[in-house]
């Protein structure tokens, strides 16, 4: 049975001054199929669905609808013929209620007012079909980011959806959040609706995907079915180099222990006891919400602590101030570096050289700062993590997921430290990005630093790290080394309930 298609391009193409960013690229989407585009940042993905979206026109090529070409003068424009995109930034107004932000536009009246209790009514309806647990008079700003992706898609549901894009959309979700969207995916493939779906996620393809595309460059390397291909396969397309090739070996000379915290108790953590010594890369998993990142961040100050005693060098900062324990030699890096790691509104430079100047490069004792060492500092630590000239002197909201965590790593690099805590470092990042930051990591380690490496990704702890560490509801489950190491082990003690408060 030959497959429908729902939406085809050819030769599409899209300029910029100076840049191609998408070269002549040929894409197709079947009725109830999952078509997953795969690429590093700037490959071209964003592109590429921002002219389905309606939110961008082509400089060349053309959009097939259904069998005839078309022609997108907005977004409304994309939506009326059944074409929904959920991207990665979320178009909900914060300070109103759910049902406000799903019926924008679609208000329904009353004579020349609002039917607010008919809005309600029917969002709540939609709610109910869709299976999404949100309460529709709820204000917007106080849902959690899964929630607020539901939202996004229950809005899809106002016209005869048949195509929905769907932009990085597990970046942010629980495990059970995860599990929920996939469902939705297969419901939504049941009814027809033909899905594009985005994601850095590899892992995530053999759950979901019908067929994948890889963009590099801007332009399409080839598509394959996914029951046909492996990762290995997908990520050789996508950057030119083996999977093997991303993840580098990295020398174990475990020197001292820097840090020791025993007892350590903080909401979700019921008491940990743990050492992190010099010259290793230490490991943390878990799932989403057993505790991983709340331990750290009670370690940081950022997370009230509880109970338990830590010591930094010798040096007791049980109750010690955040800026005192980074002082101290303790850098954390933030899986939000949206909200808690960089300035959106200030350049690469200036977020590089805020760092380095609280780190003590430039100033003088009395209290001037030199800035021509702290821009000579900073650019050479963007070349440090391979951050291209180009954007340097671009706010950091314009730049990429992937540029921005560079500079988020950059940032690590402005004060001197001795432990480096990397909380999901490469969330939302390219394979490309992960292969330079990673580097970044082997570097630190062998020159005597301690890192930790707190991720979600599985294979990704176990590729990186000398000794793990593994939390299950709120108490460290394992400690694993060498050939104990693997994936099946781990997993064993995602689940290990023993140490669970009753």
């Amino acid at each position: 049975m030959q497959a429908t298609k729902l939406v085809e391009t050819r030769g599409l193409t899209k300029r910029y001054p100076g840049v191609l960013a998408l070269d002549g690229v040929d894409f197709d989407l079947n009725k109830g199929e999952v078509h997953v585009l795969f690429g590093e940042n700037g490959a071209g993905k964003s592109t590429l669905i921002s002219m389905l979206a309606g939110a961008n026109s082509p400089s060349d090529g053309e959009i097939i609808l259904n069998g005839a070409p078309v022609h997108f003068g907005s977004v409304a424009d994309a939506q009326a013929k059944g074409i929904y995109t959920v991207f990665q930034e979320f178009s909900l107004i914060p300070t109103l209620t759910v049902a406000e932000n799903i019926f924008l536009g679609w208000e329904p009246m009353r004579g020349p007012f609002v039917d607010h209790r008919a809005m309600r009514r029917r969002a709540r309806e939609m709610f109910e079909e869709l299976d999404f647990p949100i309460d529709p008079t709820a204000i917007t700003a106080s849902l959690s980011r899964a929630q607020q992706q539901m939202v996004e898609i229950t809005k899809a549901f106002h016209g005869d959806l048949s195509v929905l894009i769907l932009d990085e959309p597990t970046a942010s979700l629980t495990d059970r959040e995860v599990d929920h969207l996939f469902g939705f995916i297969a419901a939504l493939k049941e009814r027809g609706v033909g899905i594009v779906y985005i994601s850095h996620r590899i892992q995530e393809f053999q759950r979901i995907a019908d067929r994948v595309t890889v963009l590099r460059d801007g332009a399409r390397i080839g598509t394959v079915a996914m029951d046909e291909t492996d990762e290995g396969a997908l990520v050789e397309m996508m950057t030119g180099r083996a999977i093997s090739e991303i993840y580098p070996t990295i020398a174990c000379n475990p020197g001292e222990v820097l840090l020791t915290a025993r007892g350590v108790k903080t909401p979700g953590v019921n008491g940990a006891d743990l050492d992190i010594r010099a010259g290793e890369v230490l490991g943390i998993a878990g799932l989403v919400g057993s505790g991983k990142s709340r331990l750290f961040r009670a370690l940081m100050g950022v997370a009230p602590r509880q109970g338990g005693t830590v010591t930094l060098k010798g040096q007791d900062i049980t109750h010690a101030p955040t800026r005192q324990i980074l002082r101290a030699g303790l850098h954390y890096l933030s899986p939000d570096r949206k909200a808690e790691g960089l300035d959106l509104a200030k350049t690469s430079n200036d977020n590089l050289a805020l760092n380095l100047v609280m780190g003590g490069t430039g100033v003088s004792r009395m209290g001037f700062i030199n800035w021509k060492a702290v821009r000579e500092q900073s650019a050479r630590i963007a070349d440090r993590v391979e951050l291209h000239e180009g954007y340097r002197a671009k706010l950091v909201s314009q730049l990429s997921g992937g540029n921005q965590q560079k500079v988020l790593f950059g940032k690590c690099f402005g004060q001197e430290a001795d432990i480096y805590v990397f909380d999901e470092p490469t969330v939302g990042v390219d394979m490309g990005t992960r292969a330079a930051l990673y580097l970044l990591i082997k570097q630190l380690a062998e020159a005597g630093k301690a890192v930790v490496v707190i991720s979600s990704d599985l294979p990704e702890v176990l590729h990186l790290s000398h000794r793990m560490l593994v939390l299950a509801h709120g108490h460290i489950s394992a400690e694993l080394s060498g050939t104990e190491m693997t994936e099946d082990t781990v997993l064993k003690h995602f689940f290990d309930e023993s140490g669970a408060k009753a």
